[in-house]
């Protein structure tokens, strides 16, 4: 998939078919979203193309909220489902401002010639979201919009993906995504207190101002071709007066050097809510017992540990 970052690096297409929208999380609805499009295109031989926002929306007018993936898993797992391109667009202060019309006129038909266009049935757009199906139909292209997907008589959505991860459900969580929910990053250099109590860590710096989700959990961890059982924490680290937020991982039956490997932490249940402690006594009582629980839930799987 080619990623064009902004619009001044577009070059005028002789035709295409496009979607737009945030695709946070790239979840189940996202995918049938997708999946529909790259047919379109295959049937009509044209480029599909999908057009989000950098930063997002929401971010950009004060409500920000965790992202449910990294730009370089969302790209990777747009990638894995065929779309041709990806245009990022750089979401400032003029382009907040362009009217529906006009990002119809300009991005859509001068710059990506579009002949179909897909989006969701709550889709908007423009300025103030003036923009909605109805005026995307005025045009002189065919628009479609996909049906909502539906889990359990509840509409898929990255909201209800956050909700679920905060209540600690990784099972609804999963089904929703099409997956496991897992973060990724290379492993970097800790302040080692972790080793100082009996339990050395690897660390993964989170590279997003909110987390979808805080406290402590039972992990698989994907390292060097190999996959391992953990307990990790996932948090700021409060005992220990942290700042940033910070993936904390001990691996159950390991010793190695791994910095600067590439990590894989999927999530597979939580043991509790991120703590402060009155010593580092106490906080290494505490994760004895929290390796002690997670090692229970690998032998179980008993599900939840955590109580909401």
């Amino acid at each position: 998939m080619k990623l064009i970052r902004g619009l001044q690096n577009l070059k005028s297409h002789l035709g295409s078919v496009v979607t737009i929208g945030n695709f946070d999380g790239v979840h189940t609805g996202h995918q049938k979203i997708i999946q529909t499009l790259v047919s379109k295109a295959q049937a009509m031989h044209l480029p599909s193309v999908l057009v989000s926002f950098s930063p997002t929306p929401q971010h950009f007018f004060g409500h920000a909220q965790a992202t449910l993936s990294s730009f370089k898993q969302k790209h990777a797992l747009l990638t894995s489902l065929g779309i041709d391109e990806h245009l990022l667009i750089n979401f400032n202060t003029p382009f907040s401002q362009l009217s529906a019309d006009a990002f119809i006129q300009q991005v859509l038909l001068e710059k990506l010639n579009v002949k179909y266009c897909l989006v969701g049935d709550d889709f908007c757009f423009g300025a103030n979201r003036t923009g909605d199906f109805s005026l995307l139909k005025a045009f002189n292209f065919e628009v479609e919009k996909t049906p909502t997907v539906v889990h359990n008589f509840d509409r898929v959505s990255s909201s209800k993906i956050r909700q679920s991860l905060r209540e600690g459900d990784f099972d609804l969580t999963n089904q929703l995504l099409g997956r496991e929910f897992s973060i990724s990053g290379k492993i970097i250099h800790g302040q080692k207190q972790g080793r100082a109590i009996g339990f050395p860590t690897i660390n993964i710096p989170i590279k997003r101002k909110i987390s979808p989700l805080l406290g402590v959990f039972a992990v698989n961890v994907a390292l060097n071709g190999e996959i391992y059982n953990g307990v990790c924490n996932l948090g700021k680290r409060p005992t220990v007066e942290g700042e940033t937020i910070l993936l904390e991982v001990f691996l159950f039956d390991f010793n190695g050097q791994v910095y600067g490997e590439n990590a894989k932490v999927v999530f597979k249940c939580k043991i509790r809510d991120e703590q402060k402690f009155d010593s580092f006594s106490a906080l290494k009582q505490q994760i004895k017992s929290d390796v002690k629980d997670a090692k229970n839930f690998f032998l179980t799987s008993k599900r939840p540990l955590y109580k909401y």
